[in-house]
């Protein structure tokens, strides 16, 4: 058994409930986004491609700044509620990883997708809405990123579902998929996240940039986008 699988079986062992799951990531706090990505980074390990393993597999520096620029910005109840469905269906033979990666093969690999979809839940009609009405959201948000920070945007996928090729995935496309393996407390709520920020006049595509660009050494995303025209 490869190691990076072992972190999540051993969790599994000592912790087989829903709700002593959900209390042993409850009492972390700060160190939670990274014990997630951890996880997570453990699962990335099974994802097969059909030219072979990725080179981001096995690149746990770009990895771990990926995912905690996401979830540095999230509740503490996001976290706990996401760690713990990711467990969840660890064990009962899921990988959320794997799952995250087949569903973006619906626009990526459309040949492909309908080979494997059996594999994996069928999503009814209300939650298909749900997550549509946020990846519109979210959309929005790093189209007027991207209208402001070319530069940073730049480094960053394409944004649209249309421009996906088989060795590009959009950020609509990703986000659809990440969206699509959530349970309906996790998709709740993340909707009453992206709401409330929505409400504040936030922008999550700015605060996630901004946690990249503090990752990488930058200031703010405002030093990043300047350093990068340059």
């Amino acid at each position: 058994m490869d190691n990076r699988s072992k972190i999540l079986l051993d969790i599994l062992r000592d912790h087989t409930e829903e709700d002593d799951l959900y209390a042993y990531f409850d009492v972390m706090k700060d160190e939670l986004p990274l014990e997630i990505a951890k996880l997570e980074y453990a699962a990335f390990d099974e994802v097969t491609n059909e030219g072979g393993r990725a080179v981001c597999q096995d690149n746990w520096g770009t990895f771990s700044i990926m995912r905690l620029s996401q979830y540095n910005n999230w509740t503490h109840e996001m976290r706990v509620r996401y760690a713990t469905d990711f467990l969840l269906a660890y064990g009962s033979g899921l990988n959320l990883i794997c799952e995250k990666y087949a569903r973006m093969e619906e626009s990526t690999a459309p040949q492909e997708w309908e080979k494997i979809k059996d594999n994996f839940p069928v999503i009814d009609d209300e939650t298909k809405s749900i997550i549509e009405a946020i990846v519109g959201i979210q959309v929005k948000w790093m189209e007027d990123f991207a209208e402001k920070y070319p530069a940073f945007a730049g480094n960053a996928r394409s944004i649209h579902t249309s421009e996906d090729t088989p060795f590009d995935t959009s950020y609509e496309t990703y986000l659809r998929g990440e969206l699509s393996t959530y349970s309906g407390m996790m998709l709740t709520l993340y909707g009453e996240f992206i709401t409330s920020l929505l409400k504040e006049g936030k922008n999550l595509a700015y605060m996630t940039m901004e946690q990249t660009a503090k990752l990488y050494g930058y200031e703010s995303v405002e030093d990043a986008e300047a350093r990068l025209r340059t």
